[in-house]
Parts: C-alpha cells; structure tokens; sequence
C-alpha cells in the first residue's frame, strides 16, 4: 500500500488576493463598498486619495461660488436668514457695520480655504469616537487607523454633494436666494424657505439628507467590517451619534433664531 501523498501546508493555504489600487478603492466605494472596506482591514489603510478628491472637487465649489455668487454675497445671505444676527446688524452703526460684514467674508472665505484641513481634523475626531464605540461597546477590535481609513473613503460622498452645488450654483438666476448652509438639493429642507420655515423642523429636514445618510451607511458597514462585528453593531454606532447631533442641531438651531 503506498503512503498517502501529504501536500505541502504552503499548497493548502490560498496566497491573500493582491490588494485593491487606490482608483479601485475609491470606485469600488461607491459600487461595492465591502471591497473596499475588506482591503482597508487586510492592511492597506492609505487614505490620501480620497482626501485629495475631496480637496479638488471642493475648491472647484468654492471657486463657482465666488466666481458666480460672491463672497459678500454669500455672507449677506447667511446674516439675512438669521433673523438675530440681521437685527444686531441692522442697530450697529455704518462703520461699524461695515467692518462685522467684511470679517464675516473673510471668515467664510478662510471656512471655504481651510475645507480640507478641517476634513482632517473632522475625521480624526469622529474616527477617534467610533473606534470608542465599535471596541468598548460592541466587542470590535478594530484600530485607529483602520477607521480613520473607512471615514475618510465613506466622505467621498460628499463629492456628489460637492457637484450638484457646482450646478446649483450655474444654473440659479437669483444670487441673494443661495444658501451655503444649504447649498444642494438633497434633502427637503433644500425646497424651503430657511426664513419663513420654523427652525426647528427646517434643522431636522435638513438632517435627513440623502448624501449624508449615504455616508453614514458607508461608514456603519466599514468600522463593522475592520472590527469583526455585524453590519448591526455598525448600524447602532453610526446613527446613535448621529441622532444626537440632530438633536443638538436643532437645538442650537434655535437658540440662535
């Protein structure tokens, strides 16, 4: 009887898959996001792609906006849909008027500037939250690293975002009607007046935005997938945060109206 032949154990273990390109990840982020989301935990946690989309498409927004609308114009438009602010304005003499109108551009443009910088620091931030939650709540064992990755590839979405203010912006005949708090039609709050409309409801249409729920459900699968947890667990960790800053939206929503 001849001996069993004993393969090789480097035979029995399929090699890993090659890893995803950036272009694949960020394609596959909008088509099939678990691919992208397995590479990141099978180790290739880059994120600058993303990052540098976001980066260009953002500062192509900004220069339709000041191109086409205007920073000023921007700004009045900001003063005249908070009542408050509009009558503060309104009692202050024309110097000084004047001066709190040409601060509030500069604050606008530098909010517009430093976009991507803030993405950074926006990221790290909720990234830091998250891994908090997915690990201590839920029993993940994802890392930082990995999280920050799913984040920052899940706010590619916002680059559709980013775009259809792009046309927003060509397309309006009415300047004094643009809201930069507000700028895309993607949610209901986008089709109402943000000055006739009670704050309160307007806060929580504008919270309901398809974009933002979209990335909020990248990132729940993602920080599920690079911790070992179910999609559920994801779910639970992603959108309680995010119902409390809806809360707290609405809430500073009006106070200051």
């Amino acid at each position: 009887m001849s001996d069993p032949i004993v393969q090789p154990v480097s035979e029995l273990i399929s090699p890993p898959g090659p890893r995803l390109s950036q272009i694949q990840r960020v394609i596959y982020t909008f088509t099939a996001p678990s691919k992208t989301f397995n590479d990141i935990k099978a180790g290739n946690r880059s994120w600058w792609m993303p990052w540098l989309i976001g980066l260009l498409v953002g500062y192509l927004f900004f220069a339709a906006v000041y191109t086409k609308i205007g920073m000023r114009q921007v700004a009045e438009n900001s003063i005249h849909m908070n009542a408050k602010q509009e009558a503060r304005m309104a009692d202050m003499p024309a110097d000084q008027r004047e001066t709190s109108m040409k601060v509030t551009v500069y604050i606008t443009e530098g909010v517009f500037l430093a976009g991507p910088v803030l993405l950074l620091a926006i990221v790290a931030i909720t990234s830091l939250v998250l891994m908090g939650t997915i690990n201590f709540v839920f029993g993940g064992k994802a890392s930082y690293g990995s999280i920050y990755c799913v984040s920052m590839y899940a706010s590619l979405i916002g680059v559709i975002q980013a775009l259809l203010g792009i046309i927003v912006v060509f397309a309006s005949s009415a300047p004094e009607s643009f809201n930069i708090n507000n700028f895309a039609p993607t949610n209901i709050a986008a089709f109402l007046s943000a000055i006739d409309t009670n704050k309160a409801l307007y806060a929580l249409l504008k919270s309901l935005d398809v974009i933002t729920i979209w990335n909020l459900a990248l990132t729940s699968i993602g920080i599920a997938i690079v911790a070992g947890v179910k999609k559920t667990s994801g779910y639970i960790s992603v959108f309680s945060w995010w119902a409390v800053m809806v809360l707290i939206g609405i809430g500073v929503a009006v106070a200051t109206s």
